[in-house]
């Protein structure tokens, strides 16, 4: 646990708050996040960059909740979006549009006159039919759509799994780099395309500046290739995976990063662009869950929660490691080598394999360390199970950010009477 959770008379507290109390409340599981240690992390990220003439915009798959978006919004910041809800979400929270970047290999027509409506800070592009297609969709409108393309750089960055590696030539992410310069030239060219900046993205959970200063460079050498034959930039993106501590590795400062980066960024007179995300509210959570049942098979035992891989799915999806520990200590137990596991009815609902853990009593309470990003944006309701309450603590205030849901709303979009049948389109339908 780190600051803003810490132990009490060997009681979990969030900030001012006792956790046991907040699920007495509230419930399990449950996301908790600190008000605190959000401004604390996000105002150390943009000071290690004060040099440049930045826009730091938060990454919102990681957490886009509107309230946590509305605190980011009043310190500053701006969103990096992937899809037409999350331009929504940020809009709706009081981000700026012209402090919204749009990036994401998919963006259809109407998220796209959306964001040109919107009047985002611009569109991170990663396909030539992607850029036609924009083309198209601003010239219908009169417009220009401010773009960069996003180059894939073709550096595989040190993650921990390969899923989060998205700067070498085996993802979908970004254009060939044997490909970039002539697409920059057919950007320049076509109709409805404002040409302004170029966009890198190398991985997730980066713990290392040299991956990124190698992208950066290899980028800036582009940037000076393309001032050479006439075309001007004047930004670049060099998006985000700022790693976290999720196990007892040291987790690097910002001002690390910053003092390999700022001077080849400095020195190339453009705005910079930041995505961060996990760096930002990564330890800024956990999820709270209460332990069901206990129980041994052979030489395994079994702490079974009410979390699962529904509401946090990494462990699974990722193999990733989350500390886990007791809200209430209880040292004098030792510790037991156990797999904590959840109710979804899959072999791979697990939140801890192998994990030496104080071995709980049923109804007491384990916290889930790091758990602000990338936890409750990919819960789902599978097996019908409602997604999880989240809730923002600063210093002994408590806000309701989202509350539970109930099994009303796991049915809300779907239409249960008979009376929702119609007859298909001519058009559409067989002949009998």
């Amino acid at each position: 646990m780190n600051g803003a959770f810490h132990y009490r008379d060997g009681h979990l507290y969030c900030e001012g708050v006792r956790a046991d109390a907040l699920a007495s409340e509230f419930g399990t599981p449950l996301y908790v996040y600190s008000q605190t240690a959000i401004t604390e992390r996000y105002r150390a990220f943009d000071s290690a960059f004060a040099p440049l003439d930045r826009l730091i915009a938060f990454s919102v798959k990681a957490n886009g909740n509107l309230s946590v978006l509305r605190h980011l919004a009043s310190l500053g910041a701006g969103a990096d979006i992937v899809s037409g809800g999350e331009l929504h979400r940020s809009l709706l929270a009081g981000i700026p549009a012209h402090r919204i970047v749009f990036s994401g290999v998919g963006k259809t027509v109407t998220e796209m006159a959306q964001a040109l409506d919107a009047g985002v800070y611009g569109f991170n592009v990663e396909s030539e039919g992607e850029l036609h297609t924009l083309s198209d969709v601003a010239s219908l409108q009169g417009r220009r759509a401010p773009v960069a393309m996003r180059v894939n750089p073709d550096i595989e960055a040190a993650t921990p799994h390969h899923y989060t590696r998205t700067g070498h030539m085996a993802t979908k992410f970004g254009v060939p780099w044997a490909d970039a310069l002539r697409l920059f030239h057919v950007a320049a060219r076509l109709p409805g395309i404002e040409l302004v900046g170029v966009d890198v993205h190398i991985g997730s959970q980066i713990l290392e500046a040299a991956p990124y200063l190698a992208a950066i460079e290899r980028v800036l050498d582009l940037v000076q290739q393309l001032r050479a034959e006439g075309i001007e930039l004047r930004w670049i993106d060099v998006g985000g995976g700022f790693g976290v501590a999720y196990e007892e590795e040291g987790e690097p400062a910002p001002a690390t990063f910053a003092e390999a980066l700022v001077p080849a960024l400095q020195a190339s007179g453009l705005q910079v662009v930041f995505e961060p995300g996990r760096y930002i509210v990564g330890p800024a959570g956990i999820l709270l869950t209460r332990v069901l049942y206990v129980k041994t098979m052979g030489r395994k035992t079994f702490v079974i929660t009410d979390a699962g891989m529904n509401d946090l799915l990494r462990p699974s999806h990722y193999a990733s490691y989350h500390r886990i520990d007791p809200v209430d200590q209880h040292p004098e137990r030792g510790g037991t080598e156990v797999d904590v596991v959840g109710p979804i009815c899959e072999s791979g609902d697990f939140l801890a394999l192998d994990r030496v853990l104080e071995l709980p009593e049923p109804g007491e309470l384990l916290a889930i360390g790091t758990a602000g990003a990338y936890g409750f944006t990919m819960a789902s309701t599978y097996n019908s199970r409602p997604r999880p309450a989240e809730l923002i603590v600063a210093g002994n205030r408590i806000l309701l950010a989202r509350r539970r849901e109930r099994n009303e709303d796991l049915i809300r979009g779907e239409l249960e009477s008979t009376e929702a049948w119609r007859e298909a389109p001519d058009e559409c339908a067989i002949e009998s």
